[in-house]
């Protein structure tokens, strides 16, 4: 028995922009964090830095080095404010219980029913009326893995009421997004395989799925006789308990991926659940998981506090502090901002990214950027929607994304964020921060000021303006270079 490899192909990237029909608005709402009584500060530029709940280390790094620098200059401490945008909540379920790292979606197991090794068929068909002919020459049904398991069978549906089977169907398990087969079954009016359930099945090559695998089984024939599908309604899919996350077969739902086939069922294939026993203790374990993890946020609760207090820097945003709900952190964040501070310009960044806040001060004044509907950043063009994986986007139809800054670094004018605080509740959050920024600014239609010192990748540039995915070390390594000689990259020798 193998285990399958998982590997990414890259994207095609394609051209189609998605535009939201919306109206700027004259004014801003008031915001329940709005201090109508209070004289607001105001900064030329307030910076927000996106930050996870546990960042701790990050976050003191960039005390300890930009913000810091900013704290203690005579003049920038006057210009800039500075905020970290936590989520107020922590995900109750471990990590061990979720669905993937990126969102707060529980492991929904049960108890498998069957015994260790056992095969277990995703589709019985009892009634064989519910079988019709289908019109199109293939059909994909998508699925994920939640627990290991191992595909044993592909199996086809007859051509109709009776049992015999007249065309010939090809069935294919794929990875999603791969082109070739992880294992494929043969039927034909001579090699129909054997019966089970109302079922023509044939054995397979036996391939451990892990958890995370993102797979496709597609029917396909080119015989007049064609394909025998079933009304998704009138049957019931196993999971296995939950191991298997079926995607619906609906008309009118986004596939996954590119389509290989119209959504629906024209068969099926039997499974085993990949240790069964590991299975049973990981759901005895649940309940101590639980409370321990509970305690661990009550934790996690009072340290964010107690750092709240002594710094005075963190806004924290009513959401679950998951990768998925970073854009509602955003928009949260830009809520808060409009009705607590008085500001031209908004800069996002990330608690992980170096900023070199003297160069970015610098533009401002030598280049004239305190403007209107403006937006600047180094921008993406025609970038390819993901359908799989950490940036998986199930929401967002077209295959390209509209241009979107850079999520290491970009300034936006205050007339643009008082739009998307006023408009935040209409606003969909899509699978990134940087992508659902790029979507909600094809409303408006800003101008956009290009410029590559805002790095998309981790690299080293004496001219950067910010780089991202550092370490707590590496932020205070550049920001000293920085310091000594100028050039974050490295100082000559005897600096």
């Amino acid at each position: 028995m193998r285990r399958l490899a998982l590997t990414l192909l890259p994207c095609a990237v394609a051209v189609l922009v998605h535009l939201w029909l919306a109206q700027r608005p004259s004014s801003v709402p008031p915001d329940h964090n709005t201090h109508s009584d209070e004289e607001v500060p105001f900064y030329e530029v307030l910076v927000g830095v996106l930050s996870a709940r546990h960042h701790y280390e990050l976050r003191q790094a960039i005390r300890e080095t930009w913000l810091g620098y900013l704290r203690d200059h005579p003049h920038f401490h006057q210009r800039v404010g500075v905020k970290f945008i936590v989520g107020e909540h922590g995900c109750p379920i471990p990590e061990e219980d979720r669905e993937d790292p990126y969102s707060c979606s529980l492991l929904n197991f049960t108890e498998p029913v069957t015994g260790q090794g056992a095969e277990i068929e995703i589709v019985t068909v009892s009634d064989p009326s519910v079988l019709v002919p289908s019109d199109v020459l293939a059909i994909a049904l998508d699925f994920k893995v939640l627990h290991p398991v191992v595909i044993t069978r592909l199996g086809v549906f007859p051509s109709g009421t009776q049992p015999d089977l007249q065309s010939n169907v090809t069935v294919k398990l794929l990875q999603l997004d791969q082109e070739e087969a992880v294992v494929t079954a043969r039927f034909s009016a001579i090699s129909t395989g054997t019966m089970v359930n109302g079922m023509w099945y044939k054995p397979v090559e036996q391939f451990i799925l892990p958890k995370g695998f993102e797979g496709t089984l597609v029917w396909e024939s080119l015989d007049s006789a064609g394909l025998t599908t079933v009304n998704s309604s009138s049957v019931h899919l196993n999971d296995g308990g939950g191991v298997l996350k079926i995607a619906s077969i609906a008309e009118g739902i986004l596939p996954h991926r590119s389509a290989l086939g119209f959504p629906g069922l024209a068969g099926g294939f039997t499974f085993t659940i990949y240790d069964a026993d590991g299975l049973s203790g990981h759901l005895r374990g649940h309940p101590a998981r639980m409370e321990h993890h509970a305690s661990r946020l009550r934790q996690e609760d009072a340290a964010l506090k107690q750092e709240s207090l002594r710094h005075g820097d963190m806004v924290f945003v009513d959401v679950v502090d998951t990768y998925r709900n970073v854009p509602l952190k955003l928009l949260q964040f830009y809520k808060w901002s409009v009705g607590n501070a008085d500001f031209n310009l908004l800069l996002k960044t990330d608690d992980d990214c170096y900023i070199d806040v003297d160069s970015v001060l610098m533009k401002i004044d030598h280049k004239g950027l305190k403007r209107s509907n403006f937006w600047w950043g180094n921008f993406r063009q025609s970038w390819a929607v993901d359908r799989i994986g950490k940036w998986q986007e199930l929401e967002y139809a077209s295959p390209a994304y509209p241009a979107f800054a850079c999520g290491s670094g970009y300034v936006v004018s205050r007339d643009l964020v008082e739009w998307l605080a006023s408009n935040a509740g209409k606003l969909k959050a899509y699978q990134g921060e940087d992508v659902s920024m790029g979507i909600w600014m094809a409303a408006v239609g800003p101008q956009k000021y290009q410029d590559p010192g805002w790095l998309c990748e981790k690299e080293c540039y004496m001219d950067m303006l910010s780089s991202p995915q550092h370490t707590a070390e590496e932020l205070h390594i550049l920001w000293d270079q920085k310091r000594a000689c100028g050039d974050p990259c490295g100082c000559p020798w005897g600096h």
